[in-house]
């Protein structure tokens, strides 16, 4: 049976939130839970979502979360009736250090700070009381300075009588070509007693993913490295940046101090190891870079986030890529909510 016709069978259904281009919503399906809804505030996302066949059957919502209530999905829930009901999502939540404004329960699932939306998110779980959910953000939330949205986040689960795990994961871990940290707080309405499962199965060298796309056909005038540091570039061996061409690497004659730059500057893949992280509006000469000194193509960082060969990303090259850096990877995805499938 197809995938797409097993998933519209499926009795476990999700509500996808802050749901952009649908990396994790991708993987929601993939692990064989219908994604009924979808919601984000960029249009170009919406846009995406909706011309992909594989979310024909989901309500994508073009809102600001801050104007959504648990009300509103109660329709599509009575309507789909799933046996178990799951959210997913990864709320932005900047600046990390005003965390604390979420201090007690009513105060933080109350007040909207436009910077920090995991109050938000919570608040809309809290109302709908699902079996379980996934809350994904970025690895600095661990860090020393922001580690207090950890410590309200905990207290706000205990609170809301969830029971939970967070995980920090590396995306290569679990079949992604790229190295790729992110942290998920996986909750449920019963106790967790596994925890999410690395994979072995899929081969996580870059080239095995993006091959295929280096080829004429798929050029573009964005590939184009001309410039001030075209030349430089070309220098720096695959699987380096440049600190190769610095006196800490022994280089003879350096162009560069090393930690004077972002590591990403003229940062290039290698072919035979997992991906740098795709970020989601890199700078004129931050990378990664293809291994040939070019720059990456659409469907070469869309491949890297393992979306799949036909999945089709609207916008401007600019657009597209941007969505595409801020998504979950579908197949770290597919293991995170196996998992919690395992748990609710």
């Amino acid at each position: 049976m197809p995938l797409l016709d097993s998933v519209l069978e499926s009795k476990k259904h999700a509500i996808s939130l802050f749901s952009g281009c649908g990396g994790l919503d991708i993987g929601t399906q993939l692990a064989g839970v219908k994604v009924i809804s979808s919601l984000d505030f960029d249009k170009d996302a919406v846009a995406t979502l909706k011309n992909n066949p594989f979310f024909k059957h989901t309500l994508h919502r073009h809102e600001d979360i801050r104007n959504v209530k648990a009300t509103d999905y109660s329709k599509i829930i009575e309507q789909n009736n799933p046996e178990k009901l799951l959210i997913i999502g990864g709320p932005p939540c900047q600046p990390f250090s005003k965390a604390g404004y979420w201090k007690t329960l009513s105060q933080r699932l109350g007040p909207d700070d436009p910077r920090n939306m995991i109050g938000t998110y919570l608040k809309l779980i809290d109302d709908i009381r699902p079996d379980g959910f996934i809350l994904e953000n970025v690895e600095s939330i661990l860090h020393p300075h922001n580690i207090q949205a950890i410590y309200d986040l905990q207290e706000t689960l205990d609170e809301m009588g969830y029971y939970y795990i967070v995980e920090k994961v590396n995306a290569s871990d679990f079949g992604v070509p790229q190295k790729r940290k992110r942290v998920f707080v996986i909750a449920s309405l019963k106790p967790i007693k596994s925890k999410p499962q690395s994979t072995e199965s899929t081969s996580t060298r870059v080239i095995d993913w993006i091959g295929r796309y280096d080829s004429d056909a798929y050029a573009v005038p964005g590939d184009s490295t001309e410039g001030k540091y075209c030349d430089l570039l070309k220098k720096v061996p695959p699987g380096s940046n440049y600190i190769s061409l610095s006196a800490k690497r022994g280089y003879a004659e350096p162009y560069f101090v090393a930690g004077k730059r972002y590591w990403t500057f003229l940062l290039k893949l290698h072919p035979l190891k997992p991906s740098w992280t795709i970020i989601s509006q890199p700078g004129h000469w931050e990378g990664p870079f293809h291994w040939t000194s070019r720059r990456l193509r659409v469907q070469e960082i869309a491949s890297i986030q393992t979306f799949p060969t036909d999945y089709v990303i609207c916008g401007s090259p600019r657009i597209q890529h941007k969505q595409i850096g801020n998504a979950v990877p579908c197949l770290l995805g597919k293991q995170i909510i196996n998992c919690l499938l395992e748990n609710i």
